[in-house]
């Protein structure tokens, strides 16, 4: 696994009371993950991007935004034991050899015993990210995406292939949440009905947001193992700082809800927020609100 040196983690409040992910996140080596119940691994990647790019730049701004963020939650109470592995370092001439290189980096990362939390990068690696986990069992994700991201692979693989190839590669069940009207062809969404998967779109999402991540976990029927994947995208394009951001999407507070929730299950095997493109963004609003997110998941996440 070739990892650069995990950053160091400082938080920025002069107050000794206003504890921060920055007090609270620790670099770390692998031979020492075992000591945590959950890792931050970084993915500077946009090579796949079909849209306008910067992606690349997401792990290094993400965390510069979550290290203000204060560590306690009302209902859970304060966040802690979570590492740093740094960001994986790939060299590639194509996309198929990037999602290779970062496949073989998050199997070594899923067999450190702490559940991954994968900081892209593009969305095709969300079938570098997951495809280790088919080796342990059945495997459902629950992608909260604007988009269905199941496109025929083309020549090389793209941001907009890495369903299609998980299916191809073993997948059980998919459910896309938060998916919108006119986003997506007819062809692709009949590959998906075809394939057993599910839509909860984002208008489900806001007449009923408790109903539509129940009708995703419903999706995932008896699968071992679940996979929470979050493309920025899926919020609304009030939050520009994304390859392809759309109106009428999530807001951050009804993502923050559905993250946290479904983090506290115990089949939950891996977590990831990809697409944030910094140089892409308003006043830093997407960078915060993707922060937010891992916030919320490392809130309800339980080992």
């Amino acid at each position: 696994m070739n990892l650069t040196a995990p950053p160091e983690w400082e938080g920025t409040s002069s107050d000794p009371n206003d504890e921060q992910f920055g007090d609270v996140v620790e670099s770390v080596a692998p031979e020492s993950a075992a000591d945590y119940d959950a890792l931050l691994v970084g993915e500077p990647y946009d090579g796949a991007v079909i849209g306008r790019k910067g992606a690349v730049g997401g792990p290094t701004a993400i965390r510069e935004a979550l290290a203000g963020v204060k560590s306690h939650h009302f209902e859970t109470g304060p966040v802690a034991s979570v590492g740093d592995l740094g960001d994986v370092q790939v060299r590639a001439d194509s996309v198929s050899e990037a999602q290779a290189a970062f496949q073989d980096a998050a199997h070594s990362v899923h067999d450190l015993r702490a559940v991954p939390v994968f900081v892209g990068g593009d969305n095709s690696l969300s079938y570098a990210n997951a495809s280790p986990l088919l080796e342990r069992g059945s495997l459902g994700v629950v992608s909260f995406d604007a988009h269905l991201d199941c496109r025929e692979v083309r020549g090389e693989p793209s941001s907009g292939t890495p369903y299609r190839q998980l299916f191809e590669a073993g997948l059980d069940a998919l459910a896309v949440v938060g998916a919108r009207h006119f986003e997506t062809s007819t062809r692709y969404a009949d590959y998906l009905d075809e394939q057993g998967g599910r839509v909860v779109t984002a208008e489900t999402v806001g007449a009923d947001p408790d109903g539509a991540l129940d009708a995703a976990l419903a999706a995932m029927g008896d699968v071992d193992q679940v996979y929470v994947s979050v493309d920025v995208d899926v919020l609304d394009a009030a939050y520009p700082g994304s390859s392809a951001p759309t109106p009428g999407g999530l807001q951050p507070r009804e993502l923050f809800r559905l993250v946290r929730r479904i983090a506290g299950r115990p089949r939950v095997a891996g977590f990831e927020v990809v697409e944030t493109a910094p140089p892409l963004d308003t006043d830093g609003r997407t960078v915060d609100a993707a922060a937010r997110c891992i916030a919320h998941f490392l809130g309800g996440y339980h080992d």
